[in-house]
């Protein structure tokens, strides 16, 4: 391999002496020693940060990517590991799993620069974070850091030249709407996700746009951001089937929040898709595991998780990337649990 020619790198010595402390100070800070001052800790990440120091290389370590994530206990997570660790296997890399800022035994929350540093001194091919939100100090930090990172699935995309990975979650949720109101179902409920996340907000717009475009009017009432949780769909789909006039169909911004659909309408009497229709999203196996099989759209989630590593990898070489926002196409899966609205049912939400 042929190294990267340039400036001296920084030495601790220089990380101490722009950030006005001792070398033995600046030392603890790099190995996050709990006995120092917050200011004083902040002055030498900042000039950690702003230095680029990456300490000492002891053993190569540059066949690792770090996949760093908030929840891993999952479905949606664990196929995308799936698909990271295959992928890292055909390139004859390894795979860590950290958590996104981790804290220290005091409870503190790691820095940014901190962070960046850690992944920088591991001497990583590169960081793949899965559905987490940075910030603009964390993706700063990593390029100051010459850390590659690819983010999958982000909550948004404000920060410019940040690679990430992702579906075309706009189409999906379309395709949704497409096969419910094409059975005829005119009195749709949305269990969307949590309004900060780009892709949930995608599948949301996607799924009205069509809504609007044939003339169905889908009421702001049965339209729900809420986390991608069960318990959460459980309460909210529930009170929907309570109505006088329950929603005859239900689109679930992901498969969790689907299955707690189908709580909600054992709790309440109703059965799938006999007096209620319901489309999930993710296609993880809890779809087809459910009782009935969940109609579905698709995310090619081990795809994706393929497509990070090869993204980290070929930033980790200093190659160009086509785009900086790669969506693989989602597709639509048709099983038990849709089904044209009952004609009584049609006449109370259209009379």
């Amino acid at each position: 391999m042929t190294k990267k020619t340039g400036a001296a790198r920084p030495n601790l010595s220089a990380v101490a002496a722009h950030a006005g402390v001792s070398a033995a100070t600046a030392s603890k800070v790099v190995n996050g020693r709990p006995d120092v001052a917050e200011g004083t800790r902040e002055r030498v990440e900042r000039a950690i940060a702003e230095l680029g120091y990456r300490g000492p290389t002891r053993v190569s370590t540059a066949h690792t990517v770090e996949l760093m994530v908030d929840v891993l206990s999952t479905t949606y997570a664990t196929q995308i590991l799936r698909g990271v660790v295959l992928a890292a296997e055909e390139l004859d890399l390894d795979v860590v799993v950290g958590r996104v800022r981790r804290r220290s035994a005091r409870g503190v929350p790691e820095s940014s620069a901190a962070w960046a540093q850690r992944l920088a001194a591991a001497e990583r091919v590169g960081a793949i974070v899965l559905t987490s939100g940075l910030g603009p100090d964390v993706y700063g930090s990593l390029a100051r850091a010459r850390v590659p990172v690819v983010v999958i699935d982000p909550l948004d995309f404000t920060q410019e030249g940040v690679v990430s990975v992702g579906s075309t979650n706009w189409l999906g949720g379309r395709s949704a709407a497409e096969h419910l109101v094409g059975l005829g179902h005119q009195h749709i409920g949305v269990v969307a996700g949590p309004g900060e996340s780009l892709s949930a907000v995608a599948r949301l717009d996607g799924f009205l746009t069509y809504c609007r475009q044939k003339g169905v009017q889908i009421d702001p009432e049965l339209v729900r951001p809420i986390r991608f949780d069960h318990d959460q769909a459980v309460e909210v789909a529930e009170q929907w089937f309570r109505r006088p006039d329950p929603p005859t169909a239900i689109f679930a911004g992901s498969d969790a929040q689907a299955m707690g659909v189908l709580e909600a309408a054992r709790r309440t009497g109703l059965r799938v898709p006999e007096d209620v229709s319901l489309v999930a999203y993710d296609d993880t196996p809890l779809a087809s595991w459910a009782n009935p099989p969940l109609t579905a759209v698709r995310q090619p989630l081990e795809e994706i998780g393929r497509r990070a590593v090869l993204t980290v990898q070929q930033l980790h070489e200093g190659k160009p990337v086509d785009s900086h926002h790669i969506e693989i196409a989602t597709t639509f899966v048709v099983r038990d649990s849709t089904a044209a609205p009952r004609t009584e049912l049609l006449r109370d939400t259209r009379g």
